[in-house]
């Protein structure tokens, strides 16, 4: 059974609904609008990302001052380091191929299915099938590196 608070699940919904809404109104679920972005015509963009990652910083340094604590899950406000590594690199590299044919990101190709743009569905279906592929390719390479490590 889950210890997390019964408002958990259905606010993420409502703050993936908000997100996905600021993505429709401030115009980047749209692919032409990112993709001008990215052949440096249209700089709106990176207003966007300033102002998400301004409260995003305002957030994460305040949050832990005032609360101590997650209000919904009690668990305690940590940083959570990541190796920067090879499959870091290799993986950001396509994320960016990715963005730059599709000129979406994946959260921004949920909000553009919700506004009208069905052939965003082929970009879905090359993401869902990357999350797949990148999945069956480290369960490989986890059980091959167990394998190894039990033949010493």
């Amino acid at each position: 059974m889950s210890d997390r608070h019964p408002a958990f699940m259905p606010l993420i919904l409502v703050g993936g609904l908000i997100f996905g809404f600021g993505l429709a109104y401030s115009q980047m679920a749209r692919p032409e609008v990112v993709l001008n972005f990215l052949q440096f015509e249209d700089f709106g963009l990176v207003f966007v990302m300033f102002g998400g990652a301004a409260v995003t910083g305002v957030t994460f340094f305040v949050a832990p001052r005032l609360l101590g604590r997650a209000p919904l899950t009690g668990d305690s406000f940590e940083r959570r380091l990541k190796s920067f590594d090879r499959n870091v690199l290799i993986g950001g590299a396509i994320f960016g191929v990715g963005w730059g044919l599709s000129g979406i990101c994946p959260g921004a190709a949920y909000a553009s299915l919700g506004i009208g743009n069905i052939t965003i569905l082929w970009a879905l279906a090359g993401m869902f099938l990357g999350a797949y592929a990148q999945g069956f390719w480290r369960s490989r390479s986890q059980s091959r590196d167990a394998s190894s490590a039990g033949a010493d």
